[in-house]
């Protein structure tokens, strides 16, 4: 049984036969036919008196019409409420890379499609503290690199982005060999006490083992400015677009066996189905999509 069927019995009641139900209905009256048949097995009941030329609907018919135009009556009332609005204050907590990369065009969407949502970025942006702050209920959302191990089932792990790592070297460099730039330039390393930092070191001891760093920074727009100055590579997630462009440094591939990271935008599985999370999950989703096309 399905609506169709439900309306096509609606129908044979306001037109008073098959044939007129049928041409209502964009179907033919052996379509009709099939259709009440279906009803009738599933209700288990004849819904009209075949006994005489006329076919007439039983009081049982009478019934299913009137229960079937209420419910119908009812979803499109519900298919025509305007939207929930999407209002009051967000605490959203981002890792200090992405507030420069997908940060503004997320808050941009967001502001644009709900006006009446505060977003409020805390102070924090360490992957560790914010899921402290996130269970604790300090924040409501944050988006993090997702731990290698899965992270935490009491959380809702919504990937938002997934980032290779690259090299980046100065301007006026010509190789694209990552195991020569690295024994030919100072090496400019990724904040070793961030589990991102730790994977790009072990790529670059994996290609060169033993190497030591010059200079040690946090921020990847950093690493990107000093590179762009000659001093140095290094190896980071991918930079977003506009940065390499800005500072005119060559992006290297780290081969097929490059690793990567997960940024996920993440909430406590208590709170999966709030509106404000879904709107904020759709905003980023929006430039996944994006980046993609």
């Amino acid at each position: 049984m399905n609506l169709s069927a439900l309306q096509t019995l609606r129908a044979i009641m306001v037109h008073g036969n098959f044939t007129a139900a049928g041409a209502a209905m964009g179907c033919t009256p052996s379509a009709v036919s099939l259709q009440v048949k279906q009803l009738e097995q599933y209700f288990g009941q004849p819904l009209f008196d075949r006994s005489t030329r006329v076919v007439r609907p039983t009081p049982f018919a009478v019934e299913v019409a009137s229960a079937a135009s209420e419910f119908t009556q009812r979803l499109e009332a519900l298919r025509s409420r305007p939207s929930l609005r999407v209002e009051g204050k967000f605490r959203l907590g981002v890792i200090t890379s992405m507030q420069s990369d997908l940060l503004p065009d997320a808050l941009r969407i967001l502001r644009d499609r709900h006006s009446a949502l505060e977003v409020r970025i805390p102070p924090m942006n360490d992957t560790d503290e914010l899921l402290t702050e996130l269970r604790a209920g300090r924040i409501d959302a944050a988006l993090v690199v997702r731990p290698d191990s899965g992270g935490s089932t009491r959380f809702v792990w919504h990937e938002v982005n997934r980032q290779p790592y690259v090299m980046l070297a100065p301007p006026d460099s010509a190789e694209d060999d990552p195991k020569t730039l690295l024994k030919t330039r100072d090496w400019i390393a990724y904040d070793t006490g961030l589990p991102g930092g730790r994977v790009a070191a072990r790529h670059a001891r994996l290609l060169v083992p033993g190497i030591a760093s010059s200079m040690e920074l946090r921020s990847v727009d950093a690493i990107v400015s000093m590179v762009g100055t000659g001093w140095g590579v290094a190896i980071v997630p991918r930079p977003r677009s506009r940065l390499v462009s800005a500072y005119g440094v060559n992006v290297v591939s780290l081969g097929r066996k490059a690793p990567f990271r997960r940024i996920s935008l993440v909430w406590r599985r208590a709170d999966d189905g709030d509106r404000k999370i879904a709107a904020v999950a759709e905003a980023f989703d929006e430039l996944k999509i994006g980046a993609a096309s």
